[in-house]
């Protein structure tokens, strides 16, 4: 543009130093792109090639090392890393590499992982879950109930350490002396996010259907629709069923416990109540999650389904490299 109005400005028989005070410019400048002008025409006006040094690293650059990182790493290692990257290709700096990660947003050590459902009913029994989350039935209640298997009483040494610095660290031992475990039945009420909660030695059938009468009694005479996984022990109850025909069981498809909010609570209660604690006794262990489940219950509040589709995504057509 501003190319343009000097030579404009020229035609008008304007002066260098006129030019540049007006277009904002060195007199220098003024004077380079009228002689450009002058003696090219317009095409003096574009720039010129510029000389440069050539790139080291190219696309064809890149595209190495993306087919490298679709192999198996040098064999001993469990993967890729930069430096590795760098000396298989040979002629590559291992800066260049990770510069070319980042860009690329490829994280080597980061690690997705996922479980995919072979169920032929996938839609259909995921889409009846979800139905029950999003547009529960009117006057009923909606449970997700599951159970959470040997948790362990664990007693470990906790306290201060010093160092000869003097510095002081507090923490936990890592030996450990065991005190039995215990199964831990929980049921969640959709609409409110309360949790019921029952301690067992074991998970058998009995124990479940034990829990479910508790679970009935809490809610009596109300129609309940309860979300359970496939567990063995959670399926063919149809005589326990007939005795309770308020209760009908809707069961997650293989392979899709996560679509049980039940699921969440018990990562909430591993993550807030469970990790980094020590406990004298199996006692000790249940009365501390029975605290943690009644102050719980006093600020509870129900999760949020805010997944808008549900669907099996198959890995057709997608690349999953087998060591």
């Amino acid at each position: 543009m501003k190319r343009a109005r000097i030579v404009l400005l020229a035609a008008d028989g304007r002066s260098t130093r006129s030019i540049a005070k007006e277009v904002g410019v060195q007199p220098r400048i003024v004077s380079l792109w009228r002689h450009r002008y002058a003696d090219h025409g317009l095409e003096g006006l574009q720039d010129k090639p510029r000389p440069g040094k050539q790139p080291i690293y190219t696309k064809t650059t890149d595209k190495r090392i993306l087919k490298l990182l679709d192999k198996p790493p040098p064999q001993g290692f469990a993967r890729w890393t930069g430096p590795l990257l760098a000396e298989a290709l040979g002629d590559v700096d291992v800066q260049y590499v990770w510069r070319f990660l980042r860009s690329h947003k490829i994280d080597l050590v980061a690690r997705k992982s996922w479980c995919e459902s072979n169920d032929p009913n996938f839609t259909a029994k995921a889409a009846d879950v979800v139905g029950l989350y999003v547009a529960p039935p009117a006057k009923a209640i909606v449970l997700c109930v599951d159970e959470k298997p040997s948790i362990q009483a664990l007693e470990r040494a906790q306290g201060y350490l010093k160092l000869p610095n003097g510095r002081a660290l507090t923490g936990q031992s890592h030996d450990y002396k065991r005190h039995g475990t215990t199964t831990l039945f929980a049921a969640l009420e959709v609409a409110t996010g309360k949790i019921i909660a029952t301690h067992s030695k074991r998970r058998r059938r009995v124990e479940f259907l034990d829990f479910m009468n508790s679970v009935t009694a809490a809610f009596p005479n109300r129609k309940l629709h309860v979300i359970l996984d496939n567990l063995n022990t959670h399926k063919k109850n149809e005589d326990w069923l007939k005795a309770h025909p308020n209760v009908q069981f809707h069961f997650t498809p293989t392979s899709a416990s996560w679509l049980n909010q039940v699921e969440v609570w018990f990562s909430i209660l591993q993550g807030q109540s469970l990790s980094g604690t020590s406990f004298t006794s199996l006692k000790q262990l249940q009365e501390h999650i029975d605290a943690y489940v009644n102050a719980y219950n006093d600020r509870a509040e129900p999760f949020v389904w805010t997944k808008k589709k549900v669907r099996q995504r198959r890995f057709k057509g997608r690349r999953i490299t087998q060591l």
